[in-house]
């Protein structure tokens, strides 16, 4: 965090990164003194409501964050920042979205928890655009030019008003997460899947103890399960009740209820009841101390691929576990109806050992498996998601033999393939994958 007197002190001459936060009312001009250098300009968590006219002085800006304030309109201004890529306007009252506020290099564009009820047509000339995340609006339908943005493949439509997908979205050739989960389509599904059964844990059988790690949509916390005079050590994650950038906390739970039980998925003990200031929770098994993120979330830079450590390494035995785990857990949930919608290495747990386990319901969707055209479709998101996935582990297996790579190689292309039903389905995947597994033994 930065201060307006270290920027009128000249202290931060040559920043390429600036954040001020703190009740601004009004653009600080002497934000202009670094137009040479700025890239990066963070003013979340202030009350502005516009920026100026001429922000386009800042030449070198790539990326602006104005997120919590009181914009009613995305600034037009921002279209004219010729070297802007990646917008974020989340939680303001934003109404209207202009064609002129689109910035042609226009890569990442985050306008969660608005008001937005249209999208210019001209969004489909923004043909760089990989992420749009647009959950918590009041969006009933999307312009048909987006199937233009043939780059596109993370968005997040969760908590809108749409009836139906639109079409187009399965023409997109590298579309990979989907996020859709609390719109009127879904509705029912979600409704049916919170009503189902699932032990109900009472509050003051809890006895809560260290924090374990915060989440867009909660807290989640070590704790000891009072059951039958035993302690039993599990996770319980408390949902904050407010709009993240998947979608709503309700819909998170429905998909956790959803997903029933498989040995690579996070397991589920129960719904905390009774909580004294009605808290929605889950009550989850502990996750042994060994696992840790497969990797981590995408940076600015990679905009949608995950960030890996730079000696991390697999051994062939320690890859194909967690690629068969993770195949298995998506055709489990694709069987229930669910898409997980974030199939990221950052959402894996692993061990050194190869154990895996997906987590993190909070983009997952629901669909009617009755319904053909969207049960061949969607899961083939899913797919890709997994091609990107596989493609990251093999770049950094060791040992592998020339067959088995070039079999794991083909794998990939299948599934990264930009025609939706050319890919493979996750029972062909786990088919090969078994099979290349056993010609690797074989070969060793």
């Amino acid at each position: 965090m930065h201060t307006l007197e270290q920027l009128r002190a000249g202290e931060l001459q040559g920043s390429r990164r600036l954040q001020l936060a703190g009740g601004l009312t009004e653009f600080p001009r002497e934000v202009f003194s670094l137009a040479d250098s700025l890239e990066i300009l963070d003013l979340s968590g202030n009350q502005l409501s516009s920026l100026p006219n001429d922000l386009d002085k800042l030449s070198h800006l790539k990326v602006i964050f104005c997120s919590q304030n009181n914009f009613t309109q995305l600034p037009p201004v921002l279209g004219r920042c010729a070297s802007l890529s990646m917008i974020g306007f989340k939680s303001n009252k934003i109404v209207d979205v202009p064609a002129a506020a689109l910035p042609p290099k226009l890569r990442w564009l985050i306008l969660t928890d608005n008001c937005v009820q249209q999208l210019p047509d001209n969004i489909g000339t923004c043909v760089e655009l990989q992420k749009l995340m647009l959950a918590g609006n009041q969006l009933a339908n999307l312009p048909d030019s987006l199937a233009h943005c043939h780059n596109l493949e993370l968005v997040r439509l969760a908590a809108n008003r749409l009836e139906q997908l639109p079409p187009w979205l399965f023409s997109l050739p590298r579309l990979t997460w989907l996020a859709y989960a609390g719109n009127p389509m879904t509705a029912p599904l979600e409704a049916q899947a919170l009503a189902g059964a699932m032990t109900e844990i009472d509050w003051q059988q809890l006895d809560i103890d260290e924090l374990l790690g915060e989440g867009a949509s909660g807290l989640i916390y070590r704790a000891n399960w009072s059951k039958a005079d035993t302690q039993h050590p599990v996770a319980v994650k408390l949902f904050k009740g407010a709009m993240t950038s998947d979608g709503l906390p309700q819909s998170e739970m429905a998909s956790t209820i959803k997903a029933g039980q498989h040995s690579a998925l996070t397991h589920t003990l129960g719904r905390v009841a009774q909580h004294p200031d009605g808290t929605d929770g889950l009550v989850m098994q502990l996750i042994p101390r060994d696992f840790g993120n497969l990797a981590g979330p995408p940076s600015l830079a990679s905009c949608t691929r995950d960030i890996y450590a730079p000696a991390q390494r697999f051994t062939p035995v320690a890859m194909f576990r967690i690629a068969t785990a993770i195949a298995s857990a998506a055709q489990h949930l694709h069987q229930q109806g669910m898409m997980h919608g974030d199939l990221y290495g950052h959402n894996i747990l692993t061990t050194t050992a190869g154990d895996a386990l997906l987590s993190d319901y909070g983009a997952a969707s629901f669909y009617d498996c009755a319904d053909t055209h969207l049960a061949e479709r969607l899961p083939r998101l899913e797919v890709r998601a997994f091609g990107c996935l596989l493609e990251e582990l093999l770049a950094r297996c060791d040992g592998l033999n020339a067959a088995t790579q070039q079999g794991l190689s083909a794998l990939v292309a299948a599934c990264l393939l930009p025609q939706l039903l050319a890919r493979p389905t996750f029972d062909a995947i786990c088919q090969q994958l078994t099979e290349l597994q056993q010609q690797h033994a074989i070969a060793a």
